[in-house]
């Protein structure tokens, strides 16, 4: 090991029992209104930002605009024909608070076609990566291509009032959520089709759309797309994707920028890259057992061999939800109303009796539910999207709908650049001693 990795391993490792000893002995006491554990905790739990399109409940879960999922699935306009909510209607519902009629979600839908056309250059520089780079980062390097177009850096440049931030802030919005699908699928076909390519059907709604450029006509796959966009849209704006949106927006980046560093947030194990995780857990323990059709007592055991040897249940466990998420809730009834008798399908349903109990046993999980990654790699398998790496693609453009959103309001309101206090260990020694 050279000289400075081995004095900087020594000296985090006793940085680190130092850390832990202070903790376990003071991590309950206040500094101003928060507590040690928070301070180092990761912020968990301090109630410190506006967010207008969502609000999440501990016990009810994800409410956009005081409505439920639910209620969302009822209310929101659909396809013709179509069972499942348009994600354009959430859009709209959560910029402006309000149920949009089938009219103003059509006017929504043509508005978003009009502005679809991505640049070429966009493509290019996709074009330009390693085809076994991952489509997360793709995307990314899609949106920021895309940058040098954004309605808030020009106008900003040529000098715009204050006033009219939120006026290039929509702009942008608009022109990032019209073209996203287009380069999302993009990439799909770049990397898992041989680069042939699917044009655009502007017929489609947004969802339906989107189905179709990655190259799915199953009418039941473009059902799930719409329900899959709706319910990943938001989750209120403390969760890292959302939270980045709004940190870097509020140095006055623009959209694109903002949006670029979400993904880049969601492309994390911790966050959105877990929907991936749980599929591949479930395909191992298929492997393992060696059928696709286990019983409870053989799900039991494999799940008491995955937390024996000190991982997780992907899939499971919430940081704020403490009952099942509603979101998991929502893609179970679209299982059982549709494809009720895949095995996969079947399997998760069989975790969801087995994994709370076990978890609960425990004693130490405050939430042994599963989250709504817990069932959405079934549902995409069971339509033929099988490449697992591409997940988290899917959930980026959802979560594009609410998070620009609320960027939206934080330029309407003009919210502050957002900067918290840091102190370090030496300041929390000082601060402990004087306590004394």
């Amino acid at each position: 090991m050279d000289p400075l990795k081995q004095l900087f391993t020594e000296k985090s490792q006793a940085l680190g029992k130092e850390i832990k000893d202070i903790l376990k002995e003071h991590g309950d006491k206040q500094v101003d209104t928060v507590s040690l554990d928070q301070v180092y905790g990761g912020m968990r739990d301090i109630t410190c930002m506006i967010w207008e399109p969502s609000l999440l409940d501990s016990e009810e879960g994800i409410r956009f605009r005081g409505y439920s999922i639910p209620e969302l699935r009822e209310k929101l306009p659909r396809a013709p024909k179509g069972t499942e909510p348009l994600p354009e209607g959430l859009f709209w519902l959560m910029l402006v608070g309000e149920i949009p009629t089938k009219d103003q979600v059509k006017w929504l839908t043509e508005n978003w076609v009009r502005r679809a056309n991505v640049p070429e250059h966009v493509f290019r520089a996709i074009d330009a990566l390693p085809i076994e780079t991952h489509p997360m980062t793709q995307l990314s390097v899609g949106v920021m291509a895309m940058q040098n177009t954004s309605v808030f850096a020009q106008r900003y440049t040529s000098g715009m009032n204050k006033t009219e931030y939120w006026d290039a802030t929509y702009e942008d919005t608009m022109y990032l959520i019209a073209r996203l699908p287009r380069v999302a699928a993009y990439i799909y076909r770049r990397v898992y089709c041989k680069g042939e390519q699917t044009l655009p059907d502007i017929s489609l709604d947004w969802g339906g759309n989107f189905a179709h450029m990655l190259g799915f006509e199953d009418a039941g796959f473009k059902e799930y797309m719409r329900l899959f966009l709706t319910i990943h849209a938001d989750h209120e704006g403390g969760n890292a994707s959302a939270h980045t949106t709004h940190l870097v927006g509020s140095t006055l980046s623009d959209p694109y920028l903002a949006l670029s560093a979400a993904f880049n947030a969601l492309a994390g194990p911790l966050h959105g890259l877990a929907n991936q995780e749980v599929i591949r857990w479930i395909q191992k323990m298929v492997d393992t057992l060696g059928t696709s059709k286990p019983t409870r007592e053989q799900i039991a055991d494999y799940v008491k061999s995955t937390l024996a040897s000190g991982r997780v249940i992907p899939g499971y466990g919430h940081a704020v939800l403490r009952k099942p998420d509603p979101r998991f809730m929502a893609q179970r009834q679209f299982a059982e109303d549709h494809i009720p008798d895949n095995d996969l399908v079947k399997i998760v349903w069989k975790i969801f009796d087995v994994v709370p109990p076990i978890l609960t046993s425990l004693g130490k999980v405050k939430n042994p539910w599963p989250n709504v990654d817990a069932h959405s790699g079934a549902l995409l398998m069971h339509y033929g999207l099988k490449e697992h790496n591409y997940y988290t693609v899917l959930f980026a453009v959802s979560r594009a709908l609410g998070v620009l959103a609320a960027q939206c309001w934080a330029r309407a309101l003009s919210l502050p650049l957002e900067r918290p206090k840091s102190v370090t260990t030496q300041w929390v020694r000082e601060f402990l001693e004087k306590g004394d």
